[in-house]
């Protein structure tokens, strides 16, 4: 039986992620995920992929407060009390709405990336959604994920691909919001429902993975790079992009807790046989 193993959320895009024992799904993921971003002058969003100081930055949600730290630099408090000028901004090709956080906010996210930029917050009014290639017809609200509301992962699939590193590399490398267990090696590819409680998702999308894997997840220096060894048998010619972990939308559970150890009810596409698969 698979179960649910671990949950991670993002408060700000591309800066460390926090391990809940159990958290609230909201209508665009997981409760406070990916609420937040970093943008350059002209609005566009800025990633490890280009910045990757950002994994040194620490989020904590309290109460009433995003707060951030970072080595050697003061606690930064931004409080969760939405105020501000709305401005747009962009993840890839969506135009979003953010709105600024404040000068104190600004200042401090660029004396850690050492170059001005700003912090926005997902607008209320904002309205992006998944792509309907993937998601079809089910509604798939976001804040400032790169494309999805969730990634889930398989600790069965890291236990592989790390039998072909010189070294084992850790599940947050890959920045899931769930991770499962109890399942075959890659067998996530065939899954069409993953039902955890009064939760259930619709996985649509394998994940095509970034440069962001190869850096530390702590310091964002330059690590062991899993690429490599993915793309020997993760390569996908359709989507043009080495594969691990699959993007999911909300088929139901909103409002509803998840928590960590729960048993999740697994459907795959049909003609899988989980008796018959294997690693590749």
């Amino acid at each position: 039986m698979a179960t649910l193993t671990a949950l991670f959320v993002y408060p700000v895009k591309s800066m460390r992620g926090i391990p809940y024992r159990e958290v609230r799904v909201s209508a665009t993921g997981l409760e406070w995920d990916r609420q937040w971003m970093v943008v350059d002058a002209k609005g566009t969003f800025l990633s490890q992929r280009t910045h990757p100081r950002l994994a040194r930055i620490v989020p904590e949600i309290t109460k009433d407060a995003l707060v951030l730290s970072a080595p050697d630099a003061p606690t930064l408090r931004v409080p969760l009390t939405l105020t501000g000028p709305q401005v747009p901004v962009h993840v890839w090709k969506d135009s979003c709405v953010g709105v600024e956080q404040g000068a104190a906010a600004h200042e401090w996210v660029s004396g850690i990336l050492g170059r001005p930029v700003r912090l926005v917050r997902v607008a209320p009014d904002m309205e992006r959604a998944a792509s309907r290639e993937f998601a079809g017809s089910t509604p798939a609200p976001l804040g400032f994920p790169d494309g999805y509301p969730m990634l889930v992962c398989n600790e069965t699939s890291l236990a592989d691909l790390n039998q072909r590193l010189p070294e084992p590399l850790p599940m947050e490398r890959f920045r899931p919001n769930l991770v499962v267990n109890g399942l075959p090696a890659w067998a996530e590819d065939h899954i069409d429902t993953l039902t955890v409680g009064p939760v259930t998702l619709r996985l649509v999308k394998p994940c095509t993975r970034c440069v962001i894997p190869s850096l530390d997840h702590r310091t964002g220096e330059p690590s062991i790079d899993p690429l490599p060894a993915l793309r020997k048998f993760r390569f996908s010619k359709a989507l043009r992009g080495i594969m691990f972990g699959e993007n999911a939308v909300i088929v139901a559970g909103e409002g509803a807790v998840l928590a960590r150890g729960t048993p999740c009810r697994v459907t795959f596409e049909a003609g899988f046989n989980t008796a018959a698969a294997t690693p590749a």
